[in-house]
């Protein structure tokens, strides 16, 4: 990048790490949208000449593909209904907020009715003083009570970020209403001393699922006064509760519904969600309650430019000779760079803990050479830091203090960062949902914004920036959860049998699975009959049977081993493949590298180092099938859906350069983990390989291949992240007795990734092929085939092979029927849940987005307790 009013020297420290593309990116569109109508010209500088200025030069306007231009629109305004206290609406008004927009106001009249309603509006639309303003003026009319404490509140964050920004908002707005309102934060990071005093006199009560699950349920007696008076129940960034961590949460929600119920509280659920299809029926499924739905966004919203970004190619060669394109990472180091030296407030949104620790590093190392004081106005945020560090870094972007930052996904849920010019996204996030979610970071006041896609080595990176229709021409994913897996369900039922004996009564509330599971559980001898009621029978906590997010066990703690120095976390499922030994960690800025790890202990001894390179971990996996549940003709051969049982091992890890050469591979000596779970699978016959031209030779390459790019483009159909499925391809498999194409859900049980693609297969096996055909390179690349978390070294791989073979695969496929959304809620409330046993096409579907800071995991097998060899309940959970 180049600007003319830089002192000298700046452009070279500016300059791309040591890179020479060797081609271009195919020639930008553009697609002004005219279906909205404009309103004010933004001030300041235009995020047009933003994006122009990074695009300065001939080789950088060449990584443009799509410019997408959304243009702004105005606000419609209402009032708040009557029933709101004055003091509330005062308050409100002393904000600046003089009138609020239409879907506040109809928030506000639901929630006063006594109707649970989801908002699902664009970010920035004011969901928050939605339901806000009825929530503080009922505890205003409940601070009028004898006890002073007549009505209380709950309030449900995904992360501890979004519910220490929402506290910061609670308290400047109630600050005029003196002591009526008295707002806490109760989470993992509250001191015990506060937790006492929050439980006798706070009546907003700002937590996460978590607590919720592990800490405020179980101790229910002990929060007896406040649930007595709960009155509303806001659940925030409901649209991140997808999949099987949705399931957990829908479970923790209905366990909380029926300790109401026995304290005599019937709380209102107040939902808030990013724009999403059908949020209604998600968030129904979610509470097992009816709810109104109010989706018309009233807000005013400014001009969004929307960028497509695609590093080039490079002289450089991966694994097997493969053209090696420039990393996100690097990309998104240089863009942020400048973004800083121009004074725009920027994010950039990263997939891993990792590369957000890079981005930052290589920002601070540049901006240096520019201007010293710049380098301190960036950082990086994740999940894994010790509080104090993440409470500082949120003052200082919340501040300004802070110019640029390079977060994970643990930021993008809501904090509520002012004046962000420019947002950056360093790969596609998974979801339409997401992606839109972390755009609207940006233009926060109505401002116009900029926001880059920059595109990873990766078949469906590549595949978005070549097809801007895929992402700027289609709906937003429904949220789709399957709160009766019973993976998931029978762990749910311990816990309320020890927080309360399990009734009959109770069935219809966690649906009508628990039948079948309750009888396994007392076989299993965690629960007992007694009389008409189901009794908890151990000595240890119901509650610690399951971790909601998956994340099978307590986290591995990272320790500096000279000085003993706590560094951070990183989830158990994580731990095999991000610090195994040898593995190179990032910290705020500094380096380690890991000496030791001790799983028993739940310890890695990390020590201070500089090596030039980063490691990436290997894995071997091999998959049987226990139960085929669907399995269809498709030509020739078959497509099948059904239960596996996957084995994982981490048997090596790759030292890589930032630009994507190999140095080396180092072996490993870690346990392998046992999965079971749901995976979608096909099989080609001899006649099909003889008509693609298939010899023995190719086979393995060519399956291969079209394994790697399948699971890549996957999350184009289903809502999840390749990271969180897996795939093996086998010449031979004994199960099937045919050459074989496995594609399965990393979670236990399933999460209902592998069970959408079996119903998108013609169009997912269609994109899958085209994006493998359509790849520039000659023999496969990271673009295309080969895949990062391949435990054979992307060896074999045949491009050309995978290409004929999923032509004929295509050819002889039936025509795919219109697949239906699941079923709204039933009008009684009691939960939606798909009969586990039926096996037929229209089987459930469930989806998930990846969770905070999940992205950077390799392939999610092993995780929790080995499953059994059905969908039944585990034995001993």
């Amino acid at each position: 990048m180049a600007f003319n009013h830089l002192p000298a020297g700046v452009h070279d420290a500016l300059a791309p790490l040591s890179v020479t593309p060797v081609t271009h990116s195919v020639p930008m569109a553009k697609n002004h949208r005219p279906d909205r109508a404009l309103a004010g010209p933004t001030a300041g500088l235009s995020p047009d000449m933003v994006l122009d200025r990074l695009a300065s030069g001939p080789s950088r306007a060449s990584r443009i593909t799509h410019t997408e231009h959304l243009p702004p629109r105005a606000g419609r305004h209402a009032a708040w209904p009557d029933r709101i206290r004055a003091e509330v609406v005062a308050a409100v008004q002393s904000a600046g907020i003089d009138h609020p927009w239409a879907h506040q106001a109809r928030v506000a009249e639901h929630a006063l009715d006594g109707e649970s309603v989801v908002v699902a509006t664009g970010t920035a639309s004011g969901k928050s003083l939605a339901y806000l303003v009825p929530v503080l003026s009922t505890l205003l009319d409940g601070a009028e009570a004898p006890n002073g404490r007549g009505t209380t509140a709950l309030y449900l964050a995904p992360t501890k970020a979004l519910a220490a920004d929402q506290y910061r908002s609670v308290r400047d707005l109630s600050g005029p209403l003196g002591t009526a309102v008295r707002p806490a934060v109760h989470d993992g990071d509250t001191p015990f001393e506060e937790r006492e005093w929050i439980r006798q006199y706070a009546n907003y009560v700002l937590t996460n699922p978590d607590m919720l699950h592990r800490g405020i349920l179980p101790s229910h007696p002990r929060w007896s006064s406040f649930l007595k008076a709960l009155r509303f129940v806001v659940i925030d960034e409901c649209h991140t509760y997808r999949g099987v961590f949705g399931s957990h949460v829908a479970q923790v929600l209905r366990r909380l519904r029926r300790l109401c119920a026995r304290y005599g509280s019937s709380p209102v659920f107040l939902l808030a969600s990013a724009t999403a299809a059908e949020p209604a029926v998600a968030a129904g499924r979610l509470t097992g309650l009816p709810i109104v739905e109010v989706a018309d966004d009233a807000s005013p919203r400014g001009e969004l430019v929307f960028a497509l970004w695609e590093p080039p190619l490079t002289e450089l060669h991966g694994e097997k000779g493969a053209p090696v394109r420039r990393t996100a990472t690097a990309e998104t180091a240089d863009l942020l760079t400048d973004l800083t030296v121009q004074g725009v407030r920027t994010v950039a949104f990263v997939r891993s803990r990792r590369g957000a620790e890079l981005i930052s590093v290589i920002a601070q190392e540049r901006l240096a050479e520019v201007d010293r004081s710049l380098s301190r106005r960036v950082a990086a945020y994740r999940g894994g830091y010790l509080p104090e560090e993440r409470r500082a870094l949120e003052r200082a972007l919340y501040s300004g203090e802070l110019l640029g930052l390079a977060a994970t996904t643990a930021l993008e849920l809501g904090v509520d960062v002012s004046g962000l010019d420019a947002v950056l996204i360093a790969g596609y996030p998974g979801t339409r949902a997401s992606l839109w979610q972390q755009a609207g970071r940006a233009g926060r006041s109505g401002q116009g914004a900029l926001a880059v896609l920059i595109a990873r080595d990766d078949p469906l990176d590549t595949f978005l920036v070549h097809h801007p229709e895929a992402l700027f021409d289609q709906p937003v994913e429904s949220t789709v959860l399957d709160p009766d897996n019973p993976y998931v369900l029978a762990p749910h039922l311990c816990a309320a049998a020890a927080e309360i004996p399990l009734t009959d009564e109770d069935m219809e509330l966690f649906g009508p699975a628990c039948g079948e599971l309750l009888p396994q559980l007392e076989s299993a001898k965690l629960l007992r009959r007694r009389t008409r009621a189901w009794h908890w029978t151990r000595r240890e906590r119901a509650a610690d049977l399951t971790d909601i997010r998956g994340e099978g066990g307590r986290p591995v703690q990272i320790v500096e081993a000279g000085t003993g120095r706590l560094l951070g976390t990183v989830d158990a499922g994580a731990a095999h493949t991000a610090v195994h030994e040898g593995a190179v960690h990032l910290h705020q800025g500094r380096t380690y590298q890991v000496r030791s790890l001790d799983l028993e202990d739940g310890v890695a001894l990390v020590e201070e180092a500089s090596p030039p390179y980063s490691t990436v971990a290997r894995d071997t996996t091999a998959v049987s099938v226990l139960e085929t549940d669907i399995d269809l003709p498709w030509g020739r051969g078959r497509l099948c859906y059904g239960s596996v049982e996957v084995t994982n091992q981490v048997v090596s890890y790759l030292r890589r350069r930032l630009t994507g050469e190999v140095l080396g591979e180092t072996k490993l000596d870690l346990p392998p983990r046992t999965l079971r779970t749901r995976a979608v699978w096909w099989t080609v016959t001899e006649d099909q390989l003889d008509d693609a031209g298939i010899s023995p030779e190719i086979l393995g390459g060519a399956l291969h291949a079209a394994e790697h790019a399948s699971i890549g483009m996957l999350p184009l159909f289903a809502t999840c992240d390749r990271w969180d499925i897996g795939g093996v391809s086998v010449p031979l498999h004994p199960d099937t007795l045919l050459p074989t194409v496995f594609v399965y859900d990393g979670h236990p049980g399933g999460a209902g990734f592998a069970e959408r693609a079996f119903h998108t297969a013609r169009s997912w096996l269609t994109a899958t092929r085209e994006a493998i055909a359509s790849c520039e390179c000659e023999a496969g690349c990271p673009s295309c085939i080969q895949s990062p978390k391949c435990g054979n070294g992307n060896d074999p791989l045949h491009k050309r092979g995978a290409v004929r073979l999923l032509t004929v695969l295509l050819r002889d496929a039936p025509e795919q029927r219109a697949e239906a959304e699941s079923p709204p809620p039933p009008p009684d409330g009691s939960p939606v849940g798909p009969d586990p046993g039926r096996e037929a096409a229209e089987a459930r579907i469930r989806a998930s987005e990846p969770r905070p800071d999940q992205a950077a995991r390799e392939e999610a097998a092993g995780r929790g307790p080995e499953p059994p060899r059905s969908r039944q309940a585990p034995p001993g959970i």
